[in-house]
């Protein structure tokens, strides 16, 4: 791949707006005893060509929510009205409110909803794993996410688009400027001249070199808003990492100064708050569980706060006991809406539902409770 070679290293050293930026020709060298995968043979295509499930005509906006048929169970409808109250009872009072989500609230349309509650200071942070600033990334640069994996696997294609170089490389310089994963990306985004000193040396005449649609980008709403967007990462989990552009020493620098970014919001939920974990089997509730006891450990015991579970799966609070049920292993259920309530003094909500139901009942309580 002609971009990693010692040209690119010469061009980062004169741009201005980035620092100077150490890096070897292969990112991923190494030299132990076993034999490791060559990424560099890797061949990339135009983000542009790939075919995605998701369009823009497929997401839901604020002035679409009163068309919506949300059809739940009347239980489901007052808990979430129950929580869209401890919500705007935490703005009013000024106190943390901290969404953490899966990737499939982008991907299933709902990212317009979260953008406009970031740009109503209705949430304090906002938190996802690496998939969901993918996701969020792709539709802000070209209008369409969601790869269709089956067309793409057994072609050796899946993942493969050019551009997520994008990332990689906004990461590198991003770990170099000791800043986080979230941050980095929103930069991308809505920094004229990052972003053109990124793409400088990454970008090729096929590929797309403009935002066509930050608007869309929950990225870009909390960048501009200044408004924490953590991203909790692993290595060999995201498209990202399969690409000769990978800088895993980056990926999990910036991802790990973001944790301690999201470990310092849980800290101010001494006089409550809310808590909510939108679709995240385990990454979600596995880094609230940390970031507590990190927090009390230094005398910032979470009290009196509110935590939150959407899912699709049962809730069986009997089982949050019982090692020899099933239900004790769902992480979510256990830590979001017992473990973690229980210990300080809160109360936990199980929302069970399709997040295409749940997540726009909620957006629409929570407008109207302000």
């Amino acid at each position: 791949m002609e971009y990693w070679n010692n040209g690119w290293r010469a061009l980062f050293l004169h741009r201005s707006s980035i620092p100077p930026f150490q890096s070897s020709c292969r990112l991923m060298e190494y030299e132990g005893r076993y034999k490791a995968f060559d990424p560099t043979r890797i061949e990339t295509y135009p983000l542009s060509t790939r075919s995605n499930k998701v369009k823009l005509s497929d997401l839901v906006f604020p002035k679409d929510v009163d068309a919506l048929v949300l059809e739940l169970p009347q239980e489901v409808q007052k808990d979430i009205q129950g929580v869209a109250e401890a919500i705007a009872a935490a703005r009013q009072a000024g106190k943390p409110v901290i969404l953490f989500t899966g990737a499939h609230l982008i991907k299933n349309g709902l990212g317009p909803l979260l953008v406009d509650l970031v740009e109503r200071g209705c949430v304090t942070l906002v938190a996802g794993n690496a998939a969901t600033s993918i996701h969020d990334f792709e539709l802000a640069l070209i209008g369409e996410t969601s790869e269709n994996v089956p067309a793409a696997l057994d072609q050796g294609r899946f993942g493969m688009a050019y551009e997520f170089a994008y990332m990689n490389m906004a990461l590198s310089v991003g770990n170099q400027q000791k800043l986080g994963f979230g941050e980095v990306l929103g930069r991308l985004i809505c920094d004229e001249d990052f972003r053109r000193s990124v793409l400088a040396l990454v970008a090729r005449e096929e590929s797309a070199s403009r935002f066509q649609h930050p608007e869309v980008s929950v990225l870009a709403a909390c960048y501009r808003r200044g408004i924490p967007f953590t991203v909790h990462a692993g290595i060999g989990t995201d498209v990202i990492d399969q690409h000769p552009s990978f800088d895993g020493q980056a990926k999990g620098g910036c991802s790990g100064r973001d944790f301690l970014i999201y470990t310092n919001e849980v800290a101010k939920l001494t006089k409550g708050g809310v808590v909510l974990n939108v679709g995240s089997a385990v990454t979600g509730p596995e880094v609230l569980l940390k970031a507590v006891s990190m927090a009390a450990n230094v005398g910032s015991v979470p009290r009196d706060i509110v935590t939150v579970d959407f899912d699709l799966r049962k809730h069986e609070p009997r089982q949050m006991t019982d090692e020899t049920a099933q239900g004790y292993y769902f992480r979510d259920q256990k830590s979001v809406v017992t473990r973690i309530p229980q210990a300080f003094g809160g109360r936990g909500f199980y929302i069970r539902g399709d997040q295409r139901q749940t997540f726009p009942l909620l957006y629409k309580r929570v407008i109207e409770a302000q």
